[in-house]
């Protein structure tokens, strides 16, 4: 791996820590900086991993784009409009991540199920995500959540159909962390939310760009 990823994959670590502690000391201050910085240190390793040279690997950067795009929408996550916004633009990147996983090419599809799994017991797990989102915002945001899910547990199955264990478990982390996110706007909001969304959440995509440009 060249010397400039490495850098860049040391910096966006501290990053990622930086936005860790912001988030578990509700320093919003420190956060609305590390946040996106802390996505664009990971798209900064992508690109510098030569992401720009294989289909898989544009479809990747479009991914994280629109995560960091999701991530500015989300500082203000109280918000009804930019919540909506935040999903709409993971929405999309989840369907990007589809996309990469179909180029990278799904040399194992039984491993599928494990990414199946993965969504039932998520499904199970948040059980009350729906109606809490019924309740909340209406018939309208309950089908907009409920797409969400359906598009992640797409991008569950997909990553792990390509036989890279990385991309598979950081798909399945991804699903973790929505899954906490969501319970925590529509069930019940807990201190420990916020920091177990962020680390599952840059884990997950460091993952799957590691598993993905490895």
């Amino acid at each position: 791996m060249p010397y400039a990823v490495w850098v860049a994959a040391v910096v966006t670590a501290g990053l990622f820590a930086a936005d860790w502690w912001a988030v578990w000391h509700d320093r919003t201050d420190v956060e609305r900086l590390a946040k996106p910085a802390a996505m664009l240190g990971l798209l900064t390793c992508a690109l510098l991993a030569g992401a720009g040279g294989s289909a898989s690997g544009r479809w990747l950067v479009l991914a994280l784009v629109l995560g960091l795009v999701g991530d500015v929408f989300l500082l203000d996550h109280a918000d009804p409009r930019r919540f909506v916004g935040g999903l709409a633009a993971f929405l999309l990147g989840h369907l990007a991540y589809v996309a990469a996983f179909l180029a990278a090419g799904l040399d194992q599809p039984a491993w599928g199920w494990v990414g199946a799994g993965v969504l039932l017991a998520a499904l199970v797990v948040g059980r009350g995500i729906l109606p809490g989102a019924a309740a909340q915002g209406g018939a309208g945001l309950a089908v907009a959540v409920g797409a969400y899910m359906a598009v992640i547990g797409a991008m569950a199955v997909t990553g792990w159909a390509t036989g890279l264990v990385l991309v598979g478990l950081g798909a399945s982390l991804f699903v973790v962390s929505d899954t906490v996110l969501a319970l925590g706007r529509f069930v019940r909001d807990r201190r420990w939310v916020g920091p177990a969304v962020m680390v599952t959440y840059h884990l997950a995509q460091a993952l799957i760009v590691l598993g993905l440009l490895r």
